[in-house]
């Protein structure tokens, strides 16, 4: 498979970078945020504290 696993969907900002990553083999959504040298992802979830998965069968 050449296919990176991790797919970034989103950005936005310059210095403080916020980002949107796609798991390619679950569909988990990732949210990456990053503030001069400091950085953190976490999973991206709905209002029932459930992980959002993006539909695979689309391009992401």
């Amino acid at each position: 498979m050449n296919e990176e696993r991790f797919k970034k969907t989103y950005t936005q900002g310059k210095l403080n970078v916020t980002e949107i990553w796609v798991d390619q083999e679950t569909g988990v959504q990732y949210v990456f945020h990053m503030a001069g040298y400091a950085g953190g992802m976490t999973p991206l979830l709905d209002a029932d504290g459930k992980p959002c998965i993006a539909d695979l069968t689309k391009d992401v």
